[in-house]
């Protein structure tokens, strides 16, 4: 834990990150135009002051949340990769730079919230900013106790500063921790508006995380609780119901540049495609999108791709002909790119983007990417969290993306998945439910991208797991799953994991060509899935991940016991 770092959450850094303007997350004032103490003199400098976290100190959480929710899940194959082989260690580069960002964004939210508390402005705003503060705060530290099992509590960055404990501070059991994030959403949903800006958090973005985080907890202590099942029930049908919140028609358009702050969406990262100050932006289609994929000379995702065994949930066999795949699923499209494959949200300008015509005419419509060979070890790449080429940028927000820099926005929770968290949670201990409200929730989500799908008369909980993982592959979530999974069946989790299909597929790239070159599909014994790589050894303590090294070495009372906190009457806000 970066509590060495503790300075990092002092107001100037927080100020250099503000914003100027209700409308824009991202503009900032001139460092040497304010300080904290003629700062916060009325609601907009209020606004501008929260702004900020909805991008820069989530950043490095951003570069590596793929790596753990969908590498380590089983969603997205990445080469040796530690979070493949399930073999990741505490110097691990993104693993640190990960909890960095987690602690930094718990910072800037204390810091602020308590600025906040004596801001020279309305009280309106002041609790609307103050339960944005809290609702990141939440969020960070459900990203903390999910990845880290059992960590430090730091409710005041300046009480831990003047008592001298930030070089001695203990973990916290994993079930306090999480009535912690409940008490502070509780508080958050107590000061937010019911109905906020666009792309802002309002009451029920934290109610639906609220619920989410109960959906989680319910099975922490080894069996689920049924008073945790009830409140995420609860919780969640107040979202449905009442936020006047609904789910976008089509489904590739919630990832749209021109959707940033769809309806949908109740968290989401908020990015800019200026690179000063350096974290502001969103980098993922460098890390994801294949070379040559914009003009910024800054893709280099090619390499990795979705993996067989997602490809297997959603149908698709790539040792047969594209001419023999039926797509009932319009997430699969909107998911994975695959041979055949075209998109007219990307590359506007070029009359949309053609996948295998990118790769194999590299003379002409491919110039400057995969020159003629295809890189993906698992025949498939990316598709969430691209924006396309610098005119679909400009199209869409109307300013040039950068290298390593644009302004697609990532989200984080979404309306669909309060409707799964619903209809899980509505089942309470049993394993199926005919409860109509629950069959209408999955039934919505799934309806929505299977034109063929006819409402079941029940439902069982595999069918909602597997239409979690569908739902929301790529968006860093689909380990958590396991991770809640494994408080209370850590052998399923354990055994699914186990099964899964992860590794590459060889000898793709001649198939592939001779498919673009004339039409056919000729599949040999030299196209295999390879059996060679051995199954990773995954464990009951697989899914907590470990403690940056450095952090230890800071802090030894980190390896320490976990202590136990009464939270309720040790924190209030």
């Amino acid at each position: 834990m970066k509590i060495n770092n503790i300075k990092y959450f002092a107001f100037a850094a927080m100020l250099g990150m503000s914003a100027t303007s209700c409308e824009s997350f991202l503009d900032r004032p001139a460092e040497d135009t304010y300080n904290e103490s003629n700062f916060y003199q009325n609601d907009l400098q209020c606004v501008q002051g929260v702004n900020y976290l909805y991008n820069s100190p989530w950043y490095d959480f951003q570069r590596g949340f793929i790596k753990v929710g969908e590498v380590l899940s089983g969603n997205y194959y990445m080469g040796s990769s530690p979070y493949l082989t399930f073999t990741v260690n505490g110097s691990d580069e993104d693993l640190k730079n990960m909890s960095s960002s987690l602690w930094a964004v718990n910072g800037h939210a204390n810091t602020v919230y308590n600025r906040l508390k004596s801001a020279n402005a309305s009280e309106k705003v002041k609790n609307q900013c103050m339960g944005e503060c809290l609702a990141w705060k939440a969020m960070a530290y459900f990203y903390l106790v999910r990845s880290f099992g059992a960590v430090p509590i730091i409710h005041d960055n300046t009480a831990e500063l003047g008592a001298g404990n930030y070089n001695s501070s203990k973990r916290v059991q994993a079930s306090d921790v999480y009535e912690y994030i409940i008490l502070t959403l509780e508080k958050a949903m107590e000061l937010l508006p019911a109905k906020g800006d666009a792309g802002r958090i309002d009451k029920y973005c934290a109610e639906g995380l609220l619920a989410k985080v109960y959906l989680t907890r319910s099975g922490i202590t080894g069996t689920r609780s049924e008073s945790d099942l009830n409140k995420a029930a609860e919780y969640a049908k107040d979202v449905i119901d009442n936020s006047g919140r609904h789910l976008l028609e089509k489904y590739s358009d919630i990832f749209r540049m021109q959707n940033n702050k769809n309806e949908e969406c109740l968290f989401s990262w908020h990015w800019n495609a200026g690179r000063d100050p350096w974290t502001q932006q969103n980098t993922l289609q460098s890390d994801l999108a294949m070379v040559g994929f914009d003009e910024f000379g800054d893709c280099w995702g090619g390499y990795g791709g979705m993996s067989v065994d997602l490809q297997d949930a959603f149908g698709v066999n790539l040792l047969a002909s594209p001419k023999e795949r039926i797509d009932v699923d319009e997430r699969r499209k909107a998911t994975m790119m695959l041979p055949g494959d075209v998109y007219d949200y990307f590359w506007t300008d070029k009359g949309g983007f053609n996948y295998l015509k990118f790769i194999y005419d590299k003379d002409g419509y491919g110039k400057g990417g995969p020159n003629g060979q295809l890189q993906s070890a698992t025949g498939a790449n990316s598709v969430k969290h691209l924006y396309g080429d610098a005119y679909d940028h400009e199209q869409a927000l109307g300013t040039s993306a950068a290298n390593m820099a644009n302004g697609l926005s990532t989200h984080i929770l979404r309306l669909a998945d309060i409707y799964l968290i619903y209809a899980e949670a509505k089942m309470g201990l049993a394993t199926s439910t005919t409860d109509a409200s629950a069959i209408d929730a999955y039934y919505a989500v799934r309806s929505r991208s299977v034109a063929s799908a006819t409402r079941p008369a029940s439902i069982t909980w595999e069918d909602v797991w597997k239409e979690r993982r569908l739902e929301m592959a790529m968006e860093g979530d689909r380990w958590y799953d396991y991770v809640r999974l494994s408080y209370y069946d850590a052998q399923r989790a354990i055994t699914e994991l186990k099964s899964q299909r992860r590794n590459s597929y060889w000898g793709l790239d001649a198939v592939y060509k001779e498919y673009y070159t004339n039409g056919t599909y000729t599949v040999t014994s030299s196209q295999l899935y390879n059996t060679q790589d051995p199954i990773p050894n995954v464990t009951k303590s697989s899914f907590t991940l470990p403690l940056p090294t450095e952090d230890l070495v800071f802090n030894p009372t980190l390896m320490d016991e976990p202590i136990h906190v009464d939270i309720r009457n040790t924190y209030s806000y």
